[in-house]
């Protein structure tokens, strides 16, 4: 392993010229993801520096997702990150398998609940009417990725809780068993900590960052059919946006 240090950059604390030396080797792809990164004492040995310096460095790295540590065996080079475009809508089963995934689903609850206020304003329905709560754990190639919190209104797809949604698609669903075709999303995207439940799920620690996305979806005929807050993985999705002309300025 190469590391280079800077020492003419004073301006720029130690730590982090180490980190963004392993940054550079990790993105030109020297180390692929799997490789085993040396141990602290190693690292401190090759550079010269203190133990706690190498560990400010890799705690980078484990912030941005690029090396994970394992309990007991080291650290290592993590997967890519799956680019999320944060600007279209993104059926999840289709979009894995276009990036050439294979994607999976765990339903980890579905049931009809009675909505609460707020959520009957985002659907647009009656304060106490019915809708289905659907949770479930997506994969990529069998890893936890994504949990998802979707809400439906009961009257518009009645009895979906008979389809096994752990195979199908929620959207491929909708419109092949209700004619209901989704064909644009409103939705906001807010960097959150993942509680205890939700690091179990997903085989993450608790407090780990994920990416919350809130998204108000709507049919061919304008109805709202669906309001999920769905949890990403912060270590395996990077989101990113089409660039767009720069506003004018007034």
């Amino acid at each position: 392993m190469q590391i280079s240090i800077d020492r003419d950059k004073k301006s720029l604390p130690l730590y982090l010229q180490i980190a963004n030396s392993l940054i550079e080797q990790i993105e030109a792809g020297a180390y692929p993801p799997g490789t085993r990164l040396p141990s602290e004492r190693e690292m401190s040995l090759l550079l010269s520096v203190q133990r706690e310096t190498v560990r400010q460095a890799l705690a980078v790295l484990v912030s941005e997702g690029l090396i994970t540590r394992r309990h007991g065996s080291g650290t290592y080079v993590a997967e890519p990150k799956i680019e999320r475009d944060a600007s279209r809508l993104f059926p999840f089963t289709r979009a894995m398998q276009r990036k050439g995934f294979l994607p999976g689903a765990r339903v980890i609850q579905l049931e009809k609940i009675v909505c609460s206020p707020a959520l009957a304003n985002e659907l647009n329905l009656p304060v106490s009417a019915f809708v289905y709560f659907i949770q479930r754990l997506r994969t990529v190639n069998q890893e936890p990725v994504v949990l998802e919190n979707a809400f439906i209104p009961a009257n518009t797809f009645p009895d979906i809780d008979r389809f096994d949604l752990s195979a199908r698609s929620l959207y491929e669903v909708m419109e092949t068993e209700y004619g209901s075709r989704v064909t644009q999303a409103r939705q906001s995207l807010e960097a959150v900590v993942a509680n205890e439940f939700e690091a179990n799920l997903m085989g993450i620690k608790k407090g780990d960052p994920l990416m919350l996305e809130r998204r108000l979806t709507f049919d061919q005929f304008g109805r709202r059919v669906e309001f999920s807050k769905d949890l990403f993985r912060g270590d395996r999705f990077r989101f990113t946006t089409e660039r767009t002309p720069l506003e004018p300025v007034e």
